[in-house]
């Protein structure tokens, strides 16, 4: 009976595992993504992010950001979390604090990002059908402090 329990549990868990696997799989943004400039579109002294990754640590999405500021000074930021709409936080981005992404279909996510609970831009992150390109188009929020209407366009790496 033990030993039937015994791996009959681990049948569960390797059939967990394996879904885990393929639902990281399947996820269009997975990856590293470079940007490709000439197609992009950015308001004046408008940030640049010019390499984002996306990968999975458990359960959760780590989403790293290096780019530069409006000054032309690198930065880089960590967001990790579930795109399941809930805000979490951001590290490293004086900007905003929070951000949420919630998976519209497979290959669209809406992204939301705050500073101090209040939404200060919203975005649509759009991944090519042959998963070869990701387009991220971000607007702020109404009475923005520093408005913007950007389009980056990223090549898979």
């Amino acid at each position: 009976m033990k030993l039937r329990t015994i791996l009959g549990s681990l049948v569960v868990f390797c059939a967990v595992v394996a879904i885990s696997f393929a639902a990281d799989a399947a996820n269009a943004n997975m990856g590293t993504w470079k940007l490709v400039e000439a197609k992009s579109k950015f308001s004046p002294g408008a940030q640049k992010n010019h390499t984002v990754v996306y990968a999975s640590e458990g359960h959760d999405w780590v989403v790293l950001v290096y780019g530069i500021d409006k000054d032309g000074k690198p930065e880089h930021n960590v967001w990790m979390g579930r795109f399941d709409g809930v805000d979490y936080a951001v590290t490293g981005d004086p900007t905003y604090d929070m951000r949420s992404y919630k998976v519209v279909d497979a290959n669209n996510m809406d992204m939301t990002v705050k500073k101090d609970g209040k939404v200060v831009g919203t975005g649509r992150i759009t991944v090519s059908a042959d998963g070869k390109t990701r387009t991220v188009t971000t607007k702020s929020a109404d009475g923005s402090a520093s408005p913007f209407n950007n389009v980056a366009v990223y090549a898979k790496q």
